[in-house]
């Protein structure tokens, strides 16, 4: 009973501690392991880099066709695309050219 007893006194004596040491190791979880922590920081990063060079390689791809948009429109006619794109699409071609497609 006496043992019992002091169990209790020392945790009345040290219950500031015992909350403290709680309160750390909760926070202390949430902020390694957690949704917003830091290595989902870290994994959101990595993600945003590489999303970042995808975007920039299909914005010059984009920019090239807009190009050749340009090339296309009646008032900026350019004749040797047109007669390859029609040759393209109608499969007309001379039996003395090659052919290398993209």
């Amino acid at each position: 009973m006496k043992k019992l007893i002091a169990q209790r006194y020392v945790i009345r004596q040290n219950w500031l501690a015992i909350m403290g040491f709680c309160l750390l190791c909760y926070f202390s979880y949430h902020a390694l392991l957690g949704e917003r922590s830091y290595i989902r920081l870290m994994s959101l990063e990595r993600q945003i880099t590489k999303v970042s060079a995808t975007y920039d390689g299909l914005n010059g791809e984009r920019a090239a066709l807009e190009q050749r948009v340009v090339r296309l429109r009646p008032g900026s006619l350019d004749r040797d695309l047109l007669e390859e794109r029609a040759r393209y699409v109608l499969g007309l071609y001379r039996s003395d050219e090659e052919i290398i497609l993209n």
